[in-house]
């Protein structure tokens, strides 16, 4: 078990485009996969992308099942996305709460698509094609952002709605990141 570094906001690596993935199914892929399920693990994440442990590849993982961290967050399966194409069902969006392990400690409303379809590849090099809405889309429009040096508070339209987790919610049992 190898649990990596999360890269912090302010650091510049956060800030840079990732790199696709050209070689699908070798050890330094699958090494890495592990890394991220045990880093993201660890610290009780919802998803991971690898630019967060300073890795400037187009690869994310995500999954929940039940996750202290988002209390009323319905499941979203277990899954890794490599070179992702997101493309938006519609023009409808919703505004919900976002935390981020690079950015620890603080929660802000984001506007993210309410459906979206998913297009990219697993560890072996198979097409994932997949229409999804609600906590699942968001998941992956924020771990996809990691991709393209994008965190959630640059989204943040309304600044009163961004602040330290335990700020916002002192009466709620929400871990803090």
């Amino acid at each position: 078990m190898t649990i990596r570094t999360v890269l912090r906001m302010g650091d510049a690596r956060l800030w840079e485009v990732s790199q696709p993935v050209v070689k699908f199914a070798t050890p330094e892929m699958a090494a890495l996969l592990q890394d991220m399920r045990d880093t993201m693990q660890a610290m009780n994440g919802a998803g991971l992308a690898a630019p967060q442990i300073g890795v400037s590849l187009r690869v994310v993982i995500f999954g929940v099942q039940q996750n202290s961290r988002y209390p009323d967050a319905d499941s979203v399966p277990e899954t890794v996305l490599i070179n992702p194409v997101i493309t938006p069902v519609g023009d409808e969006t919703d505004m919900a709460w976002e935390g981020c392990l690079s950015v620890p400690g603080m929660r802000g409303v984001v506007e993210r698509y309410s459906q979206i379809r998913y297009q990219g590849f697993d560890d072996q090099g198979a097409l994932i094609d997949r229409t999804v809405s609600g906590f699942h889309a968001r998941v992956v429009q924020h771990e996809c952002d990691h991709l393209d040096g994008i965190l959630y508070p640059m989204h943040i339209q309304d600044m009163t709605q961004f602040g330290f987790t335990r700020e916002l919610f002192p009466d709620a049992d929400i871990q803090d990141d």
